[in-house]
């Protein structure tokens, strides 16, 4: 897990001990049905396999509530969720289109009308009561943008198992669910100063207006994750765009938050509310879910996960056919939440030697850099590229992640194998 700023390793560690001592409050949920979940994730079983195939060749696969086309070159459908392909993204600059930027969805995505929507917000954290924002005065506020990526937690699943050989649950991500987009919108700071919120405010609560999640016969309900106030206050958007146009229904039309460099959870899709609640609170997407549990981690789990990891990809696709005594220009993309991304070395001989990739962009926080590298393959048959980041920190990429049961947050170095021939 990538170091986190001192305020942010004490607000963890402080849910924590809320947690285990029942101090925080449960927001819409039973607190038998939390500790039912958390038990749930204690244990790890084999991970689901990926995509089923297609009927037939070119045809896409269909994924429930996602409204975009979603091209079998571009996407590998996972359940309710769509999959970027990583060599999809070659070409494409340090922005993700959003024709080809990843879907997390819960459930499916809901349509919403912006002349009828409202942002409430509302809760015992405020000095008054309840605020309410429509689609027209949210956009009349100041503005700003912001180039952040979006990464699921459970990006690079998949390799606890097939390069650790690891049971873990949830969605056989390979390293494609993440992209990088140019928000722009509203700082939240300023909506919840606007609404009012008080000097004894804790947490901050914002719900999706999608639908309730059903899981193990438990109503989750809607998806919400609590942010501490002082993340909210500090770079938190509410976003309405992305890359120069409306958000398109699938990435949270009319408005999403932005959390830079946490997990993807965080990014809250098609806000409805946000409570301001002078409690702690907690919700089933920071206790059972996105937590570490595991030998590694204490009996009862980690705290709640807030940043992302480091990690490298190849825009190549897995299996790839090069041509032996010809130059080939392999490119990546490479990223940290902890830090901007100092350097990327690859390997071509599987990790006898690495030399350095060339940076192609300024590295910054909170967004990837994209890098290239040289091979002239002489000898044909199989081969196992590695490409491995180091951030700013000073944290490397490492050959093996540490696993927990839900496998989040792999940061190991991803064995690519290709063929010379």
């Amino acid at each position: 897990m990538s170091p986190v700023p001192p305020s942010e390793a004490a607000y963890d560690e402080l849910r924590l001990r809320q947690w285990s001592r029942g101090v925080a409050r449960s927001a819409g949920i039973e607190r038998r049905d939390l500790l039912r979940l958390v038990a749930a994730a204690s244990v790890a079983v084999p991970l689901a396999g990926a995509a089923p195939a297609r009927a037939a060749a070119g045809v896409p696969d269909p994924a429930p509530g996602i409204v975009k086309p979603l091209p079998p070159e571009v996407f590998t459908v996972r359940g309710t969720n769509a999959e970027t392909n990583f060599a999809a993204l070659r070409g494409t600059g340090l922005l993700t289109p959003a024709d080809r930027f990843f879907v997390r969805n819960h459930t499916a995505t809901p349509r919403i009308d912006a002349a009828g929507w409202r942002l409430r917000v509302w809760g015992d954290g405020l000095t008054g009561p309840a605020a309410e924002f429509t689609y027209d005065e949210l956009r009349g506020l100041p503005s700003v943008s912001r180039t952040s990526f979006v990464e699921c937690a459970g990006n690079a699943r998949s390799y606890y198992t097939t390069q650790q050989n690891q049971a873990v649950t949830g969605t056989a991500w390979t390293l494609g669910a993440i992209g990088t987009a140019r928000w722009r919108g509203v700082r939240l700071a300023d909506v919840l100063r606007r609404a009012g919120i008080g000097r004894h405010a804790v947490d901050i609560l914002p719900r999706g207006l999608d639908d309730e999640v059903i899981s193990d016969g438990i109503n989750l309900g809607r998806v919400r994750r609590p942010l501490p106030v002082a993340k909210a206050l500090d770079d938190v958007l509410l976003a309405y765009e992305m890359n120069g146009a409306p958000l398109p229904p699938d990435h949270g039309y009319p408005v999403r938050l932005v959390v830079p460099s946490w997990i993807g959870v965080a990014n809250i899709k098609w806000v409805g509310d946000i409570e301001v609640s002078g409690r702690p609170l907690v919700s089933p997407w920071n206790t059972g879910l996105y937590r570490l549990f595991g030998p590694a981690y204490p009996a009862g789990g980690s705290a709640p996960l807030t940043r992302q990891t480091l990690k490298s990809a190849f825009e190549l696709a897995p299996g790839a056919t090069l041509r032996a005594r010809r130059r080939h220009v392999l490119t990546g993309r490479s990223w940290s939440g902890g830090a901007p991304v100092r350097t990327v070395e690859v390997s071509t001989d599987g990790g006898a030697r690495w030399r350095r990739a060339r940076l192609r962009d300024v590295p910054r926080d909170g967004s990837w850099v994209r890098w290239s590298a040289d091979w002239l393959p002489r000898d044909r048959g199989p081969a196992v590229l590695l490409a491995r980041a180091t951030d700013r920190t000073g944290r490397t990429q490492p050959e093996v992640a540490v696993p927990n049961t839900q496998g989040y947050l792999f940061d190991a170095v991803v064995r690519h194998e290709v063929r010379v021939v």
